[in-house]
């Protein structure tokens, strides 16, 4: 599991992330940013595996990834 951020304010929309999410599960917002851009969101945080490939193909460094250590049994 991970916890994905997405910085509203550094996005401007160009939908790469949702392009190469393997499980579909990040979208453009409805809304706006403060520039007039649609920005991305994470549907369903439950189905993010951390798999980095938003991250790596944001051009403007808007996704942040923070993978969840497993708990100790």
């Amino acid at each position: 599991m991970a916890d994905i951020k997405f910085d509203v304010h550094r996005c401007k929309g160009c939908g790469l992330c949702v392009m190469f999410c393997p499980h579909d599960n990040i979208r453009m917002s409805g809304d706006l940013n403060d520039q007039g851009h649609p920005y991305a969101e994470l549907i369903d945080a439950d189905r993010c595996t951390g798999c980095g490939l938003c991250y790596r193909m944001c051009p403007d460094t808007a996704i942040e990834i923070n993978r969840k250590k497993a708990a100790k049994k």
